[in-house]
């Protein structure tokens, strides 16, 4: 019988005891083969991109600029759910998913007010028809002597998403927009499923 159990707050070195159901006997596990069998979640996804942002035109869409999300900007997951072809993230299985996606055009902040509601946006693609998921635009605000936009936004969300839909991340109403501040930019974006 055991009368005292001291407590320790580490696995390091010690082996588990556990019951087999069957026969009522009693066997030591190494806490290792527990750890390896919890499962990560696979849908688990994130890319990132500092530099080489490029927009493509969507023939949809055409208030919207798509950023050239590619396999190589994967930072954590499987760089398989991004699709090369057409820089969409293609969801594994259906389910709720938290979404955050964020961009910083320059700096992060223009020294004029960009006129048109320039901001980001999530597209979701489903057996090619397309809906906007969610959208924001960069906040503005004109002092008279000063009039200055705050270029950077981001979204994060969450969404009913099925197996095989495609995700789209870009730029709305993106005319006013020049392309020599985009060597500058930073875009971003995750994907997690949190339920069936």
């Amino acid at each position: 019988m055991i009368r005292q159990v001291p407590k320790t707050t580490t696995l390091s070195g010690y082996e588990i005891m556990a019951l087999n159901q069957s026969n009522s006997e009693v066997s030591q596990i190494d806490p290792g083969l527990i750890l390896t069998r919890i499962k990560t979640n696979p849908t688990v996804f994130s890319a990132k991109k500092a530099s080489g942002i490029s927009l493509l035109s969507l023939a949809l869409f055409s208030t919207w600029k798509q950023i050239n999300f590619v396999g190589a900007d994967t930072t954590v997951g499987s760089p398989t759910l991004l699709s090369n072809p057409d820089n969409s993230y293609v969801v594994p299985t259906t389910g709720i998913y938290a979404v955050g996606f964020y961009f910083r055009y320059g700096s992060g902040i223009q020294a004029s007010l960009l006129t048109g509601g320039p901001g980001i946006g999530i597209l979701k693609n489903t057996n090619g028809n397309f809906s906007a998921l969610e959208t924001r635009n960069f906040n503005g605000i004109n002092l008279g002597l000063i009039a200055l936009t705050i270029s950077e936004a981001n979204i994060n969300s969450v969404f009913n998403l099925n197996a095989g839909d495609k995700l789209y991340f870009g730029l709305t109403n993106s005319g006013v927009l020049g392309a020599n501040l985009l060597s500058t930019s930073a875009a971003s974006f995750y994907v997690y499923k949190i339920s069936n």
